[in-house]
């Protein structure tokens, strides 16, 4: 009988990355600490000719991710460390900066998961990755999520700050709950759905001239703006009908406030939604 082998999940911490991997990379080499006092590691693919999936989750920070021609995925992190408030000829005693951040990465299969102690401190995320990779960012307080240059689908969600996406390639649903969303599409899967969405922002895309969509539209407290043609649907607002009289509740009809519409006769659907702030749907080219 043959034996079969099982794949570990290879999980490095900053104090083991320099054994492990020592490529060049576009950070430097691969190493515990930054010359700047943060933690580094250097990963190698699974397989470097598949797309990776890089996954970054956060409860204090900013996450940062920029595409660059090479094959790993490197990772920088930073304590967000503040000036002591004490002098050092007032005789008391002073801040000690504590800039550990307990970096860890996971690769298993071109999946990648990296997390930090931000629940700790606030540590800000670096990112180097191929430029064909696929990024599931997350951002809950105190930190902005920037992606450039990366082409994939993008699934980026941050709570407290705001979201941008520069030149990015593919796909993408980004919601920023309160902040501003701002992207620019080089090109787009024109096979992908998308969604911008965010409750206390602009929301403001930028889309190539040759763009093919059906766009969803909703703005509770925003103006929409948009240098393409959209051709606004003219069939009746949708209803949503609850009728719990039988069983002693209320009779309810709600109308839906959502716009349709297509761009350059139809494509797949791309969803905008935002509570207290405008919508901005630009054409590349276009005059701002």
């Amino acid at each position: 009988m043959n034996k079969q082998t099982r794949q570990f999940p290879i999980l490095l911490t900053a104090a083991t990355a320099v054994a492990l991997f020592a490529p060049t990379s576009p950070l430097g080499h691969a190493q515990a600490q930054t010359q700047s006092g943060g933690d580094r590691i250097s990963v190698n693919l699974s397989d470097p000719s598949r797309p990776a999936l890089v996954k970054v989750s956060l409860v204090n920070g900013g996450i940062a991710v920029k595409a660059y021609d090479g094959k790993e995925v490197v990772v920088e992190a930073r304590a967000r460390n503040h000036e002591s408030e004490r002098s050092s000829s007032s005789g008391g005693p002073k801040r000690l900066n504590i800039s550990t951040t307990g970096l860890s990465v996971e690769e298993e299969n071109n999946d990648v998961r990296i997390g930090t102690e931000s629940y700790m401190r606030t540590i800000d995320v670096t990112v180097a990755v191929p430029v064909h990779t696929w990024l599931k960012l997350r951002a809950v307080n105190d930190g902005d999520i920037v992606v450039t240059g990366v082409e994939g689908e993008l699934d980026i969600d941050d709570v407290n700050g705001s979201v941008t996406l520069n030149n990015i390639s593919g796909s993408a649903v980004a919601h920023a709950l309160n902040g501003r969303l701002l992207a620019t599409f080089s090109k787009v899967n024109p096979q992908k759905p998308m969604a911008f969405s965010s409750l206390n922002g602009d929301v403001d895309v930028t889309f190539p001239a040759d763009l093919k969509a059906n766009v969803s539209i909703r703005s509770d407290r925003g103006d929409v703006f948009s240098d393409f043609d959209v051709q606004l649907q003219a069939s009746a607002p949708q209803q949503t009908v609850e009728d719990g009289r039988g069983h002693g509740g209320k009779y309810r009809v709600k109308i839906d406030k959502t716009v349709h519409g297509t761009i350059n006769g139809g494509g797949p659907e791309i969803q905008f939604t935002n509570f207290n702030g405008a919508i901005y749907i630009r054409k590349a080219g276009s005059q701002r």
